[in-house]
């Protein structure tokens, strides 16, 4: 996860689009009438005033003064958030943040008074004085005022510490000493979510750590949202989903969502018919009747947005080979400094700068003893040019060895586009700094190259095993896409107004269950809050950048892929698109290089031609990297459904009162999206 600098956040430069609340709207209706869709999300207002400096005192100014300025006080905001992240419990330490927040909103709004707020970007000829000139209009929440501010620095900070704090008594001792024997998300309860089998066992953690978390932290949320909202609107958006549209700079978002959606949407339910068939058969009676969904909390992870730790129960070829390199890790003495010098060794071998100083004294790579500390794996910009950190709390095992070439993916966008001017020195939009580092892992995490680097022997190459790596990768990023989406269509509802405080968990779960197909484990209410179990909602951080690298990601692989001379798509003799791997290739890296150094200065779609020669975002890159996949997977659900066709008149009757039942309900859902939004 990136850490935007705080300076960029304050001035908007988040980004995601309020939509529509249902899956069915999302992938059929395209004729309801949704707030927010299509362009001019802005509110109208009167012409401003003339500009009290002229655009040659502006760019003189934007090179110099300000730019030495607003690094330095970005530096300080940062430096102290950092260190209040990571010793949660410093009262001092929180202190200061609070202050240099505070600091930093202040001189982003006398910078805007001063000398930004009336500026007219069409009389500056330089496309990259432009450009900053476009991103200084929008204040951010700046714009409130220093109570407001405050309050919404308290709400984000109780919101956070609850999320990184909360603990949960074990399964086993569920009367204990929270203090002594309590259960912290990282590692005891991801520990127990992924490894566990007991479905009692599982329902209770997910129960327990939802209890814990989300719902001590929804009156913080209520009133996050309506300083959030005011701020939006201070900055001319009807509510802050559409200020953080800003970010993708594309005016029709949520068609482009949706229309990525429809695209995946047949993977995606191939994968959840296979995997939730196979958890069926281990699980029996256990899932309740069949509804189509699959409850939370057996996919091995507390949101249900990686299923890679039930592979064991899915693995489509038992006796063929498969891969886990976490043995291999702990065998030959891997730590954690060990995985990030492999990890940096990878993008040094494209011809890509050292990110060594990432991972250095700074840096917190192992979660320390003695005090609090929001764990969840983030890479920091400190603003200078030179300091640049990753805070991760890793194991030795193979999904942290992928999640630290994904941080250090963001690492290396710092350093490429560093010499950026300040207010372009960020990705071309979320998604690009999310996909970065996951294309090089799609490079890392493959037999291919585990085999290249020691960390895998004795592996049999057969189309049987390339099905299970397949199978492996898109447990990852198949199972992702509808998580990734649908976060931050909560959220977007939520802004918008579409859905009342009243309703929130519901509308919850109904994006989980119409989107995801997953339903809770345990019976849910509007006492419980469980968006607040997820990090980035606490944390304030947009959702759908996630989903936007998911895409992204793999068009990129394929271009490097393409540019390695790896993959040559037009060529029925090449090696598939899954079986690159561009360790080594300076030419790669020289592409590479040359799209991230871009930063902010151009227009995404402008940094994606240069990267790929394509301008626009497709899943057809991930569809061709899956297809044998998906091939494999039509052909065993359809084998599936010829095993459980009706063998009795009283089956055939319950399947036929299931089917009425399930329309009924997705008609009703669809006249209560119809009624909210025509």
């Amino acid at each position: 996860m990136v850490r935007v600098a705080a300076l960029l956040l304050a001035a908007g430069c988040l980004s995601c689009l309020a939509g529509p609340s249902s899956a069915r709207c999302l992938r059929g209706s395209r004729g309801v009438a949704v707030a927010g869709r299509g362009p001019n999300r802005r509110v109208a207002r009167q012409a401003p005033a003339s500009p009290k400096y002229d655009a040659a005192f502006i760019t003189q100014y934007l090179a110099t003064t300000y730019e030495r300025d607003a690094s330095a006080a970005c530096n300080h905001a940062i430096t102290a958030e950092w260190e209040y992240i990571t010793d949660l419990t410093n009262s001092t330490k929180e202190a200061i943040y609070n202050e240099a927040s505070l600091s930093l909103a202040a001189f982003e709004k006398e910078q805007w008074d001063e000398y930004f707020q009336n500026l007219d970007p069409e009389e500056y000829e330089d496309p990259v004085v432009r450009r900053q000139v476009e991103f200084l209009l929008s204040l951010g929440v700046s714009a409130l005022d220093e109570q407001e501010l405050k309050d919404l620095n308290t709400y984000e900070l109780r919101m956070q510490n609850v999320y990184s704090t909360a603990k949960i008594c074990p399964y086993r001792k569920q009367r204990c000493d929270l203090g002594k024997e309590g259960y912290e998300l990282d590692p005891e309860i991801e520990s127990v979510m992924a490894k566990s089998r007991d479905y009692d066992e599982l329902a209770y953690t997910w129960k327990a750590w939802h209890d814990a978390s989300g719902k001590h932290m929804r009156q913080d949320y209520k009133n996050y949202v309506a300083l959030q909202n005011k701020a939006a609107v201070a900055n001319d958006f009807e509510n802050m989903g559409h200020m953080w549209q800003a970010g993708f700079e594309t005016d029709y978002f949520y068609e482009d969502m949706q229309d990525l959606w429809d695209q995946v949407f047949p993977l995606y339910e191939a994968l959840h018919t296979f995997v939730r068939r196979r958890l069926r058969a281990f699980y029996g009676d256990k899932m309740g009747e069949e509804d189509g969904l699959i409850p939370a909390h057996i996919l091995g992870n507390m949101w249900g947005q990686s299923w890679i730790n039930v592979y064991d129960l899915v693995e489509p070829f038992p006796n063929a080979s498969s891969y886990d390199v976490t043995k291999a890790l702990m065998e030959q003495g891997y730590n954690p400094l060990r995985m990030f010098r492999k990890s940096d060794e990878f993008y040094t071998s494209m011809g890509l700068q050292s990110s060594n100083m990432s991972y250095g004294p700074k840096a917190v790579i192992e979660k320390p003893r003695g005090r609090e500390i929001i764990c969840h794996g983030s890479a920091w910009d400190f603003c200078d040019r030179k300091d640049f950190r990753i805070k991760m709390c890793t194991k030795v095992n193979q999904d942290d060895f992928r999640t630290i070439h994904h941080e250090m993916g963001h690492i290396q966008y710092y350093l490429q586009y560093k010499n950026q001017p300040y207010m372009l020195r960020s990705g071309a939009n979320p998604g690009f700094h999310e996909a970065i580092g996951d294309t090089i892992a799609l490079s890392v995490d493959n037999p291919k190259h585990l085999k290249a680097i020691g960390l895998l022997k004795n592996y049999e190459d057969s189309d049987e095993s390339s099905i299970n790596a397949l199978m492996k990768m898109a447990l990852e990023k198949v199972a992702f896409l509808p998580f990734g989406l649908l976060v931050d269509m909560w959220r977007w509802d939520v802004f918008a107004g579409n859905v009342t405080e009243s309703e929130w968990n519901r509308h919850w779960w109904l994006l989980r269950e119409d989107i995801q197909g997953l339903r809770a484990p345990v019976s849910r209410s509007e006492e419980d809050f469980d968006p607040g179990a997820k990090f980035h909602v606490p944390g304030s951080y947009q959702y759908i950048s996630y989903f936007v690298a998911d895409i992204l990601q793999f068009q990129l692989y394929r271009a490097l892929c393409i540019e390695a001379g790896e993959y040559r798509p037009d060529d029925p003799t090449s090696p598939p698109l899954h079986k690159c791997d561009f360790y080594n290739s300076k030419e790669a890296g020289a592409k590479f290089s040359k799209g991230m150094a871009l930063g902010a200065s151009v227009h995404w779609s402008e940094a994606l031609e240069t990267l790929t020669g394509e301008t626009e975002l497709n899943a057809t890159a991930l569809l061709e990297y899956f297809e044998p996949l998906h091939r494999f997977l039509r052909e065993a659900n359809g084998d599936l459904e010829a095993e459980a066709s009706p063998v009795s008149e009283d089956d055939a009757s319950s399947a036929a009162t299931t089917a009425t039942t399930t329309a009924a309900t997705l008609a009703l859902l669809l006249l209560s999206i119809l009624n909210r939004y025509l």
